[in-house]
């Protein structure tokens, strides 16, 4: 990024960035949804909603950029293997308790609203893109509950796409939304393939907030950075006014 290419918009990443990671039992939560939507084959069906969601994210990261998907296609394919229906009802109960089991892992990092805050009274645009399978009423809720929903300019919600991140397509969904060039945005994120390898291949800046569980990624960052609040000086060096 140039002079002629200065940081106008900030995306971040949601999970893992703007959320801190850390060790979550996926089998313990699948299960919750699993005996509500079948009690006496509990156990198969949380094992086929593990394979599936594990299946999904291995394609997201073996082909760069695999097509998005819902819960409610994950539980499909889940309740197509195992041979269980599945009431519309009963599903969208199991699911909301699934994600509901979720809440204690999904609190924002308290620098997050600091920073976004500083970032747009420099006038630098901020948005949210997401890989995710959730919809988009339970992501907002979680931001509206820690005080950020409204410090973003836009969210995108792989879910709503066609495609996950680093699918070019993910990107262009939240750049077209601020109304920026890749070239004036910068992308933060946990993952080196997802956020920074899909960034930097539409030419944005890319920054990255590593953590022990997620592999390096192909290509380098512009900057890494430990916590959210070292993000603002960098960006500052790369913001040159509107």
């Amino acid at each position: 990024m140039d002079a002629g290419g200065a940081a106008r918009a900030v995306v971040f990443d949601w999970g893992g960035t703007l959320t801190p990671f850390h060790a979550v039992d996926l089998a313990d939560l699948w299960a919750i949804a699993a005996r509500i939507l079948a009690p006496q084959r509990s156990a198969e069906l949380t094992a086929a909603l593990l394979d599936v969601e594990r299946e999904f994210w291995d394609r997201v990261q073996g082909n760069g950029g695999h097509g998005s998907t819902t819960l409610h296609d994950l539980v499909a394919l889940a309740a197509e293997r195992t041979g269980v229906p599945v009431a519309a009802a009963l599903r969208d109960q199991a699911l909301s308790a699934h994600l509901e089991a979720w809440t204690p892992h999904t609190y924002t990092d308290p620098e997050a609203a600091p920073l976004l805050g500083e970032l747009r009274r420099r006038g630098i645009r901020t948005g949210l893109l997401s890989n995710t399978h959730w919809p988009r009423e339970w992501h907002e809720r979680i931001l509206a509950r820690d005080g950020v929903l409204g410090l973003f300019d836009a969210r995108v919600y792989t879910s709503e796409l066609r495609h996950t991140k680093p699918h070019p397509e993910a990107f262009l969904a939240v750049l077209g939304r601020l109304g920026v060039d890749p070239a004036h945005a910068v992308m933060v994120g946990d993952r080196p393939l997802d956020d920074i390898s899909g960034a930097r291949a539409l030419g944005m800046r890319s920054v990255l907030l590593p953590n022990q569980y997620v592999p390096a990624g192909p290509v380098p960052p512009d900057a890494v950075i430990s916590r959210l609040s070292e993000l603002l000086p960098l960006v500052d060096g790369w913001f040159a006014g509107p």
